[in-house]
């Protein structure tokens, strides 16, 4: 069984992303995982980035990266980015050297060399508006960056992207649908 460490960002316990952290951390217990979730806003954790040394809590984080075999992030799609709770939690705690270096070839040029290789990632991310608008006009820029430009700089490979498009807008049933893709998701550990 794995050990699944738990990021979630959203203030509201109505919120849809709830319903996803809620379902994912059932079913994978029932599946006997083990799940260990920071909650962002409920912990008050300060995103704001000036170069100081990783804290405390910073700490903490990474040392519970280091004994999960996942890393689960859940939370909205706000202005095409994560909120900045959760992309300052990845500016601090998915940072340089800890979660990589660089090689380097060249002048200033290299290439990262992730330190976490040996993890998943799943990302659920909801969205307020249609698939369509998304992958046509904003050629998928979230999961892009948040695959490439995150997880594989890590050296984070095996990523599964779960993605529920016009949330506020779907019927009960839609969202019941997507719910059951959440649970089913907890298969592809």
């Amino acid at each position: 069984m794995s050990n699944i460490f738990i990021v979630y960002a959203h203030y509201d316990d109505k919120s849809f992303n709830y319903a996803i952290r809620e379902t994912f951390t059932k079913k994978a217990i029932e599946k006997g995982h083990s799940v260990d979730i920071v909650d962002l806003y409920k912990e008050k954790f300060d995103p704001v980035f000036s170069g100081q040394e990783p804290d405390d809590e910073v700490a903490d984080h990474r040392k519970r990266i280091e004994k999960s075999d996942v890393i689960v992030l859940i939370a909205p799609i706000w202005n095409f980015r994560m909120p900045a709770i959760l992309e300052g939690w990845i500016d601090k705690v998915l940072a340089p050297p800890w979660a990589f270096t660089f090689k380097k070839l060249i002048g200033n040029y290299g290439y990262p060399l992730g330190n976490l290789k040996n993890k998943k990632a799943i990302i659920f991310c909801t969205y307020g508006s249609p698939r369509l608008a998304i992958t046509t006009f904003f050629l998928n820029l979230p999961i892009r960056r948040l695959k490439r430009g995150v997880f594989h700089i890590c050296g984070i490979t095996k990523i599964n992207y779960r993605r529920y498009f016009a949330v506020p807008f779907v019927s009960n049933a839609k969202r019941k649908s997507f719910l059951a893709d959440v649970a089913n998701s907890v298969n592809w550990i």
